[in-house]
């Protein structure tokens, strides 16, 4: 073999090479095309211009494959509402706790635990909160758990939100939920009177719970904010609002909402801003959604800097962390029990 021959190399053997990945899935779509590359009339030995050429684009053409295949994506958040993705190439490395971060006092952070009956619109409400648009299709709630973080007025604030559906069948898992909720959202349909009945029930769980926990034998006060929600169907309408307050009394915060025009939501948003003593730029109307590495950044640019902040310098914003969890049942419990020490010291556990 002279000098030159060997720099000659058989396109039929590099057709062979990459059609024995074809079962590959990476390789479905390089495979096509190196099917119509074979079926090209070529010289068994070409020079080594021309096959540099064509290797050079088979390369490239797989590159390309790898590249859309390892765009891996994975889900916003475990639940059963939905199946909507986030790409990681747009997230953080992991959940961004304000509190780890040092950014937010514990007066800054809430968790709103929203709790009723099923199909009244619970997931809706807690869409227009985030920000989100309302979604006409309908698929029952295991647990949705969201985070969104504001930053108002040089402060910063996390409000976690629970939407709990699963835990109507397993009363001790609902009773710890319901002692380490700081404000309640309690949701029924204008169309369902037994959505209601439900949410009375609910109240009076939430209340002897809180009171046990406190060792207190008076009426506790809970922070709680109650939507009528449906309020667009009129014609189904078989609630009142006379009805609502002789039924849930005239201390409790009722709204008649729609989770689909909007109507109401506001007020709600509000209220639940003012039990929590949040800012009233937290109502989605009154701040600026961005991204969540976006806000990760501004946050950690502000470290050592608090000092420096005063009410008013900046915008409103806040952001939805995708990567956001449920805190375990052991954290929960562990909130719980250390709360009640503070009052006194407990002679059992009180989820029982």
């Amino acid at each position: 073999m002279n000098t030159t021959e060997k720099f000659y190399l058989p396109v039929d053997g590099i057709l062979d090479l990459f059609n024995s990945f074809a079962a590959h899935p990476r390789f479905l779509t390089a495979h096509s095309v190196l099917q119509s590359a074979a079926l090209t009339p070529v010289f068994q030995h070409p020079k080594v211009s021309k096959l540099s050429k064509t290797g050079m684009g088979i390369i490239k053409t797989v590159k390309g494959c790898w590249r859309r295949q390892d765009k891996r994506v994975i889900p916003r958040r475990s639940s059963s509402s939905g199946n909507r993705q986030v790409s990681t190439d747009r997230l953080p490395k992991s959940s961004v706790d304000l509190a780890e971060l040092g950014q937010t006092k514990p007066r800054n952070r809430h968790r709103i635990v929203v709790l009723g009956a099923p199909r009244v619109g619970k997931t809706n409400i807690l869409r227009r909160f985030l920000g989100e648009d309302y979604e006409e299709h309908y698929e029952p709630t295991v647990e949705d758990f969201y985070r969104k973080l504001f930053h108002i007025g040089g402060e910063t604030y996390q409000v976690d939100l629970l939407d709990a559906a699963s835990e109507r069948d397993f009363p001790a898992k609902r009773r710890l939920t319901i002692l380490t909720a700081d404000i309640f959202l309690l949701v029924f349909s204008l169309e369902d009177r037994d959505s209601l009945d439900e949410v009375r029930e609910l109240l009076s769980e939430i209340k002897a719970a809180k009171a046990k926990l406190l060792k207190s034998n008076h009426t506790t006060s809970v922070p709680t904010v109650v939507c009528g929600n449906k309020a667009d169907l009129e014609a189904q309408r078989v609630v009142s609002r006379s009805e609502v307050v002789k039924i849930l009394g005239e201390d409790v915060p009722f709204f008649e909402t729609s989770a689909k025009n909007g109507t109401g939501l506001e007020g709600v948003f509000r209220a639940l801003a003012s039990l929590g003593d949040l800012p009233d730029e937290t109502s989605p109307s009154q701040h600026q959604m961005i991204p969540i590495l976006s806000y990760q950044s501004m946050c950690i640019n502000k470290r050592g800097r608090r000092r420096r902040h005063s009410r008013g310098l900046s915008a409103p914003c806040a952001a939805v962390d995708p990567l956001a969890r449920r805190p375990s049942f052991t954290s929960d419990l562990r909130l719980v029990l250390g709360s009640s020490t503070k009052h006194k010291k407990p002679e059992k556990c009180q989820i029982q």
